[in-house]
């Protein structure tokens, strides 16, 4: 991922932000983050529309709930499928937590999971990563739903470079404006 955000000619990260925005800084991976996961499938799979970072709306069809224990509590988050996305049998995962905004991107980060037929999932969060409006504002990016904050720091995956590093725009969304709750999410 590192060397596709350096040198992809389909990178997200403009070239005059690709020397203080990268390489990407991550956590230190720790197996604690990687836990298993019960999709409990919905009998009702609405289709629904999430806002995005630019004030779209993206088509989503939330198909269950992902159930699993972290740090020995229980959780949940809503497992949607992008339906404007090239590969519908991936389950899409956008969340937030209580680093958002301080650690990591205001607006949250993501996980793509590839269906299985058991429903048991590997939710591993040593890979979540910043949406692409984190490194250019004009790519459109859903928030996460607000059943998808977890009300614990999730210390795993991609995260903000330190402060003393970071310039203006990180990610060109001020902390308010990527936040899903403030048009009612």
């Amino acid at each position: 991922m590192d060397l596709f955000l350096a040198e992809g000619t389909d990178s997200p990260v403009p070239l005059d932000r690709r020397s203080w925005m990268l390489p990407v800084r991550y956590y230190e991976p720790d197996l604690a983050y990687r836990v298993p996961a019960y999709l409990s499938v919905a009998d009702d799979q609405p289709v629904f529309e999430v806002p995005t970072s630019t004030g779209e709306r993206r088509p989503m069809q939330r198909v269950g709930t992902l159930e699993f224990t972290l740090h020995g509590e229980s959780h949940s988050l809503a497992a949607l499928v992008d339906l404007t996305a090239r590969d519908e049998l991936r389950l899409f995962i956008p969340f937030r937590d209580e680093t958002s905004g301080e650690e990591t991107y205001a607006a949250g980060r993501y996980l793509d999971l590839d269906r299985t037929p058991t429903g048991i999932y590997n939710l591993d969060f040593n890979r979540a990563y910043h949406p692409t409006c984190y490194y250019d504002e004009s790519f459109d990016c859903p928030f996460p739903p607000p059943e998808n904050r977890l009300p614990t720091p999730i210390r795993a995956g991609e995260k903000l470079p330190p402060v003393e590093e970071q310039r203006f725009p990180v990610g060109g969304l001020p902390a308010a404006a990527a936040d899903p709750d403030a048009d009612g999410g």
